[in-house]
């Protein structure tokens, strides 16, 4: 159900129980001032994820050495560098 104030639109919602408790909760501890901010930075948070998943999805394949050398590995002295094969000699 949508609401309009002046140039502002405002949408009723209802919550579950455990939504009202856990948005309740993050006021009472201080890390948002209203259910309007808590809202605010859920949708946020979602924006991003979305965002990211759809990055995600366009980056292109890396190979297992590529893997490797990204953080937590980057670094780390490995050697992931293939050794020349020098062929070896075989006895008829």
């Amino acid at each position: 159900m949508y609401h309009k104030y002046s140039d502002a639109a405002f949408m009723t919602i209802e919550l579950k129980p455990e939504q009202e408790r856990i948005i309740q909760e993050e006021i009472r501890s201080g890390h948002f001032r209203s259910a309007e901010e808590v809202l605010d930075h859920a949708l946020a948070a979602l924006r991003e994820k979305s965002f990211s998943v759809k990055s995600e999805a366009t980056k292109h394949r890396k190979n297992f050495a590529q893997f490797l050398m990204e953080s937590p590995l980057a670094g780390s002295g490995l050697d992931l560098e293939r050794d020349k094969d020098l062929g070896r000699d075989i006895e008829l």
